[in-house]
Formats: structure tokens, C-alpha cells, sequence
């Protein structure tokens, strides 16, 4: 598997290094037909100094599929050096602000360089209607270019659809995904993503607690992208909050550890576990060996500590 970085830099190529030597990942000449960048991997609704909020990038043949859309996306795409022109599809996984927040800004900046062909959005009610609303409170930006620059309408580049169960999602000449329901209390629904490409099978997890419906949707894939709780760090974060208990039960019931990770991709029988959508993700700062290390334990493949843009 290739692993590479989307930008140059001491930190991304401490990341790549650390990864490489943690996995045994080997970097090789070898012809690869789908790209996949973490262009965010922090979890939660801040905004952390050390990882953008969550999205993936997903390259097949030059076209580009967006899974989720955090806070500053369309700057990591920039710095990825993806065009927006490339963009087919944008895909949400659950409608919670760390993943949806830049959905409509995604679009509109996209637009405002150099996207002017159809792109089709999918992801859980109200999609639609979030669509439409973030339309109407740009109208004026939007107008004003069309007038000024020339730029087609917006709104007829955007086709979203909603999605409320598992099953095909669409399917095109470079890649095919399909949907599974996972467990994201209180936010229902909420959806993993399993990418078909020619050359391998790529699943994002989106937020959930340990799912079968995951697992089944896991199986056997190449790459899974999957977010993950260490849950020591956790209580010393939250230890001071009045709520702590609450906060701590919430939590533990929406989202996975690193153990439980572990044993989900053992179950699976994944090939690469790549860990994603960390929390804590900012404060207090954890070391990628911390992470790898209560990771593998419960998993023998290869495994990768994911950092933003890193390319897998």
C-alpha cells in the first residue's frame, strides 16, 4: 500500500515516517488507481490547533468523492492539491457540526474557482432543505458573481438526496457505494460509507459505537477509516466538567475506544485499520504511539495512526 503525504512539511513527514515504522507500511512504485486523503482527522465541534475537523477525499480517475465536511474542508482540499472541478459527489455521514458544518461552503467556494459541472450530495435528512436554505442566504454573493463573472447558477449544480436506510447509494463508472445504518445516539440516522474502487474496497465508519452492521459492511475491505476514543486521555479531559458522569455516559454510548476499534476490524477482517476522528483530538495532545499502542493489541493488520493529509 502507498502512503504518501499531499504536502511537504516536518510535521506531515513525521506522520508518514511514524506510521511507516509503526505498521511496517512499505512506500512502492506500484500503480495505484484510487487515492485516499484524510484531509481532517479530528473529532468533536472545536476547532483544535493540531487537525482540521473530519473529511476524507476519496480519488478515482481524477474525480474526487467527499465524505463529510467539516470545519475548513475546502482549504485542505486546496492544500491537497485537488481541484475543485474534480468533485462528483459529496457524501455526509450524520448531521452533527463537526461533520456537515462546511457542506454548503464547500459548494459556493468550489463554485467561486473552478467547479462548474453537476455535483451530486448525499446524506440523512434534512439534506435538502440545508441545501436550499444555505442557497437563499448566499443569494447575494451568488448573484453578484453570476452577473460579474459570468459563472453558471449555482443551485443547478447541486443535486442532494436524501438517505434514511442501508443499502446502494449510486454507483458510476469509477466506484460504487453502498450505505450501512450505524449506532450514533441521539443523531439518527447516521451512515458508514463502503467505496468499491477498481483497485480496492475503501469503508469510512463516520461516528458510531461498536456496530455489526459496520462489521458486516467491513467485511474483508481493504481500508477502514474508523473513528476512535482513548478513553484514559478522555476522563482526564472531562474530569473537571460538572457533568462529567453525564458527559462521560453520552459519549461511551455514541462513539468507539480503542480496544473496541481493535476488535471491530479484527472482526471484520480488514486489511488496514486507519485510526481517524480522534478524542480527544486537540487537548490534551496524545502521541501517535499512544494511540497505535492501546490499538494493537486487538489487531494484527496493518495499522495506521491517520493524520491530516495523509494520503493512504
Amino acid at each position: 500500500m502507498n502512503i504518501r503525504l499531499s504536502r511537504r512539511g516536518v510535521a506531515g513527514g513525521l506522520a508518514a515516517a511514524i506510521s511507516m515504522k509503526l505498521t511496517g507500511a512499505r512506500a512502492t512504485n506500484m500503480p495505484s488507481t484510487s487515492r485516499l486523503i484524510l484531509l481532517g482527522t479530528g473529532g468533536g465541534p472545536t476547532p483544535k490547533p493540531n487537525r482540521s475537523a473530519p473529511s476524507q477525499a476519496i480519488v478515482v480517475n481524477g474525480a474526487t468523492y467527499i465524505v463529510d465536511c467539516g470545519d475548513g474542508v475546502a482549504r485542505q482540499m486546496a492544500l491537497a492539491r485537488l481541484k475543485f472541478s474534480s468533485l462528483r459527489s459529496v457524501l455526509l455521514t450524520h448531521q452533527h457540526s463537526d461533520h456537515n458544518a462546511d457542506y454548503g461552503n464547500l459548494l459556493l467556494l468550489g463554485w467561486a474557482a473552478d467547479l462548474a459541472k453537476r455535483v451530486d450530495t448525499y446524506g440523512p435528512p434534512p439534506l435538502i432543505e440545508m441545501t436550499r436554505q444555505f442557497l437563499a442566504l448566499n443569494e447575494y454573493d451568488i448573484q453578484t458573481r453570476i452577473a460579474d463573472e459570468g459563472r453558471p447558477p449555482l443551485k443547478d449544480l447541486i443535486a442532494a438526496h436524501e438517505l434514511t436506510s442501508d443499502g446502494l447509494v449510486f454507483q458510476d463508472e469509477n466506484v460504487k457505494v453502498t450505505a450501512a445504518l450505524v449506532d450514533h445516539p441521539p443523531v439518527n440516522p447516521a451512515f458508514a460509507y463502503r467505496f468499491e474502487c477498481p483497485d480496492r474496497s475503501i469503508v469510512i465508519s463516520g461516528d458510531t459505537r461498536p456496530s455489526q452492521k459496520l462489521v458486516k459492511l467491513a467485511r474483508g475491505a481493504d481500508v477502514l477509516v474508523h473513528e476512535v476514543m482513548h478513553l484514559q486521555s478522555l476522563d482526564k479531559l472531562i474530569a473537571t466538567e460538572s457533568n462529567a458522569t453525564t458527559l462521560r455516559e453520552h459519549i461511551l454510548a455514541s462513539h468507539t475506544t480503542t480496544e473496541q476499534v481493535g476488535r471491530l476490524a479484527t472482526e471484520a477482517g480488514v486489511k488496514t485499520l486507519v485510526l481517524s476522528h480522534f478524542v480527544p483530538g486537540g487537548f490534551p495532545f496524545i502521541k501517535d504511539q499512544v494511540w497505535h499502542d492501546a490499538v494493537r493489541p486487538y489487531f494484527k493488520g496493518q495499522l495506521i495512526v491517520g493524520r491530516d493529509l495523509l494520503e493512504i
